[in-house]
């Protein structure tokens, strides 16, 4: 108890404005202006990034997309909250018949920064192991494609995600390498950043 004592009073004395709450229910408090509140998302808002985050229902992202919409709905106030799930609940999406499925590991592949080794099924059926280095990924049509330099065919290549048999990320960093848009040769579209600038 004396050093959590002793680290509240170092707080305190940092300018934290803590105090204690005396009474059989009290304990140490933390002034809720030094805190951060609920997001303050207005129901557009808040609907809007539940389409979005349900949009990923497929995507390699699909795990930490549903992770991210309980968090944000546990942050807003009750009644909001139900609103902005019962008017996304109204929201649909048309989806092929085939469960396109990208692997969770797609997304740690992307994040790591690591050379990745893939066993991999290409259109014809051909299975073989690429060690690729992660630039980035496109979504299109419902199908996720890892953008990486392959060292095999020594060139940028798109992995579709549900092709993908097995991922392992290695230990090893790769060189820096800067993905063009030219380097992708997308025959048709156009390539849109989910961040704008």
């Amino acid at each position: 108890m004396r050093t959590i004592e002793r680290d509240l009073s170092a707080l305190q004395q940092a300018g934290l404005p803590i105090w204690a709450e005396p009474g059989r229910t009290g304990g140490y408090v933390i002034d809720a202006s030094a805190t951060l509140g609920p997001a303050g998302f207005t129901l557009d808002e808040a609907l809007a990034v539940l389409i979005g985050l349900g949009s990923l229902g497929r995507s390699p992202f699909r795990l930490s997309a549903r992770t991210a919409a309980r968090k944000m709905l546990a942050v807003m106030p009750e009644g909001e909250a139900a609103r902005a799930s019962a008017l996304a609940s109204r929201v649909h999406l048309l989806e092929g018949e085939d469960e396109v499925v990208a692997p969770p590991e797609f997304a740690a592949a992307l994040r790591a920064d690591r050379v990745v080794r893939l066993r991999y099924q290409d259109a014809g059926g051909t299975e073989s192991v690429r060690e690729v280095e992660p630039l980035g990924s496109i979504g299109k049509e419902g199908q996720w494609y890892l953008i990486a330099w392959c060292r095999l065919r020594d060139g940028v290549r798109a992995f579709r995600g549900d092709r993908m048999l097995s991922i392992e990320v290695t230990e090893e960093r790769p060189p820096q390498r800067a993905l063009r848009a030219a380097d992708l040769a997308i025959p048709y579209g156009r390539l849109r950043s989910v961040v704008e600038d």
